[in-house]
């Protein structure tokens, strides 16, 4: 919605109008998600387990509900339409096949960051947190300010996802902000793939979304009265998918590799360092 607000044409009763340039609309969509996920985790970063998912998952509702409403802001159900795409003057397949190649090359260009600072002191005092809390904070690390630093980066870089979403269908609504969708087929793909592991994740958003978007190429040959039950099947098969990983593969297809990370850092001391 950030990026759609600063990039999008000026409508009348609604905040925007701004016309900014793509990239821009971007950057703020990263700045706004780090805005707000820093309140949202003072206080639910608090919690552990089943509570902070809990927690989370109702303050998403809460602004899924506030966008619906608010239409000055956000268009309200009617959402923010004409939102600029790159390459969206080009024929349909090759606008299709350009904003992928786009979205790719963000997305290397953001694993390759990440996997930098993973490989960083940083990246091992966070896995150190991760692991043991008590042992860490033993050893001087401000344990819940990191804890709301990883919150905040990590929304930052949903923030910008959130963002190509939008400039890829033109148009956001609240019905985009499916729960379905945005929250549980997310949390689906990163348990599959492998959490904790970067490549892990990039593979279980690959395989469900594959299943999720064939089986609906499927279901929809099916006539309408059997259409629509056979949609419902597509959500048993992931779950399906799910139990069976939890159950034989709980560190998912992909998962972290033993004994952390070999880098030529592995020696090196730093502020950031941690057992």
């Amino acid at each position: 919605y950030t990026s759609a607000i600063l990039t999008t044409p000026f409508v009348e009763g609604r905040v925007g109008g701004f016309g900014l340039p793509v990239p821009v609309g971007w950057l703020g969509a990263m700045v706004a998600a780090g805005l707000i996920a820093w309140p949202i985790g003072k206080i639910c970063l608090r919690l552990r387990s089943d509570y902070l998912a809990i927690a989370t998952i109702g303050v998403a509702e809460i602004i899924r509900l506030v966008i619906k409403s608010e239409g000055w802001l956000t268009g309200a159900a009617r959402g923010i339409t004409g939102i600029p795409r790159p390459f969206g003057d080009l024929p349909y397949l090759a606008s299709q096949l350009a904003y992928l190649a786009l979205v790719a090359g963000i997305l290397f260009v953001a694993y390759l960051l990440v996997e930098r600072q993973i490989a960083s002191p940083w990246g091992r005092m966070m896995r150190a947190i991760r692991d043991n809390e008590d042992a860490a904070r033993a050893m001087g690390k401000d344990v819940p300010f990191r804890r709301l630093e990883a919150f905040i980066f990590g929304s930052a870089l949903m923030g910008l996802g959130g963002a190509l979403f939008a400039h890829f269908n033109r148009t956001i609504t609240p019905e985009a902000i499916d729960p379905m969708i945005a929250t549980f087929l997310v949390w689906i793909m990163l348990i599959l793939g492998g959490a904790g592991n970067n490549r892990g994740a990039i593979l279980g958003v690959a395989v469900i979304w594959i299943i999720w978007s064939m089986s609906e190429m499927v279901t929809d040959q099916l006539p309408a009265e059997y259409a629509i039950k056979a949609k419902y099947l597509r959500v048993f098969l992931i779950g399906l998918m799910l139990q069976v990983v939890l159950r034989f593969r709980p560190e998912g297809l992909l998962p972290e590799p033993r004994g952390g990370r070999k880098t030529p850092e592995a020696g090196a001391t730093g502020s950031g360092d941690a057992p």
